[in-house]
């Protein structure tokens, strides 16, 4: 089963807690703080593997996360950081943004690798937060949430030249004339269902890859039909061979087929009209095909239209050798697309900044440096909330609630968290 597009969900590992923990040996009855850290949370990597032509496997496994990090020990024991999970997709695929659509990866070549969900740094052990204002801080730092995220995967099939034509006009014969690939072949519209791969080899020439593209239909660019489906594999070819029925089999024009298929490419992404076709009529072993075929050698002139029978094998080669020209003179690389973004630039302060909204008496406040804060403090330990109240106010952010109109008694939810605003000053 081909599968070109799936949602899937994915989440790095959390980083292990820091631990609080003294240090307790005989003859030492005051010993210091010993809490080790915790180890990191594994990423989630997108890793290239030339073997994979599907997403199916994710039809299967949607939901992709990495181990957390191990917690600390006493004794200053770091937890061990956890092993990294590598998850292959096939070449040619893209990662977006499930919520954005912003293209986040293009995976092309065998082994690129992507970290689409970064594990969370382990949370720090007593030990480090003693001082000398705090010889025996009796908290520590959970550990910090990997990220997570719905990204879709997008298959598109990386091939030197794509077959394109109407249903049935013979591109399926055409390749498993021309390679050792064996598609299903019948005589009927849209036999073929997904693109099917073959390499081309021949004397003198040098191998290359080529694609048939499921046949087109009027308004494909719109999606009617499979067109979306189908389409979007044109745009990693680097030179088209539009098959066209020149015998007019299923009675329809075989000029008129020429000039449609061309514009929906057209209608679909304006830069697949850019790319070089080679024009072929097909079906020379029925006798009605000469009509045919001097219509579109009329119209596009007779040596830009050659002539094959995909069923005897009549005329194939030179498409080949023609093909394995216009290949050496094309540049190595397709049309390029939009740009990935595989690191966002930072924006200075970013982390910092803050938004508060308002609901009646009910105040959220949102903002990344404070959220991980939140994430990262055990509000179990009176200790750790007793440090987290004292880096709130130091960041500002009690008076940032006071300016927004927050009162004794108010309501604040920061993530899960909610907790009344009381200011000392007011009481």
């Amino acid at each position: 089963m081909f599968v070109d597009r799936t949602k899937i969900y994915v989440k790095g590992g959390d980083g292990g807690n820091g631990i609080v923990s003294f240090r307790r040996e005989k003859y030492v009855p005051m010993g210091g703080p010993d809490g080790g850290d915790g180890g990191r949370g594994g990423d989630v990597i997108f890793v290239v593997n030339p073997g994979l032509r599907t997403l199916l496997d994710f039809r299967y496994q949607q939901h992709l996360r990495a181990d957390r990090g191990q917690h600390g020990k006493g004794g200053n024991k770091h937890g061990r950081s956890a092993d990294d999970f590598s998850v292959f997709v096939p070449p040619g695929t893209q990662v977006r943004d499930a919520e954005t659509e912003q293209l986040l990866a293009d995976l092309t070549e065998d082994g690129q690798t992507f970290i689409i969900a970064k594990g969370g740094r382990g949370g720090r052990g007593n030990v480090r937060f003693s001082s000398s204002a705090d010889k025996a801080p009796k908290y520590a730092e959970k550990g910090e949430p990997g990220q997570e995220r719905w990204v879709m995967l997008e298959l598109k099939v990386i091939a030197d030249v794509g077959l394109v034509g109407f249903p049935n006009a013979g591109k399926s014969t055409f390749l498993s004339r021309v390679s050792a690939a064996r598609p299903k072949v019948a005589d009927y519209p849209f036999t073929t269902l997904a693109p099917n791969l073959g390499v081309v080899e021949i004397d003198g020439v040098t191998p290359f890859v080529i694609a048939d593209i499921p046949g087109l239909i009027g308004g494909a660019h719109e999606g009617v039909g499979l067109g979306h489906d189908f389409l979007r594999h044109v745009e990693r070819t680097r030179l088209l061979i539009h098959i066209v029925d020149a015998a007019s089999v299923d009675g329809r024009s075989p000029l008129e087929d020429y000039r449609q298929i061309n514009d929906e490419l057209r209608l679909y992404n304006t830069r697949l009209a850019d790319l070089t076709q080679i024009v072929v009529a097909n079906k020379l072993d029925l006798p009605q095909a000469a009509e045919g075929l001097a219509l579109l050698r009329q119209e596009l002139g007779d040596e830009n239209v050659l002539a094959i029978s995909a069923v005897t094998g009549e005329g194939i080669k030179e498409v080949l050798f023609r093909a394995a020209k216009l290949l050496t003179e094309l540049p190595d690389t397709p049309l390029i697309e939009e740009t990935a973004v595989f690191t966002p630039d930072p924006v200075e302060g970013d982390d910092e900044r803050i938004s508060i909204s308002r609901d009646n008496d009910v105040f959220t406040i949102a903002g990344k440096r404070l959220e991980k804060l939140v994430a990262m403090t055990d509000f179990n330990n009176e200790d750790g909330v007793k440090r987290f109240q004292r880096i709130f106010r130091l960041w500002g952010h009690e008076e940032d609630l006071k300016n927004a109109g927050a009162k004794n008694g108010d309501t604040i939810k920061i993530r899960d968290l909610e907790f009344t605003f009381w200011l000392e000053e007011d009481k």
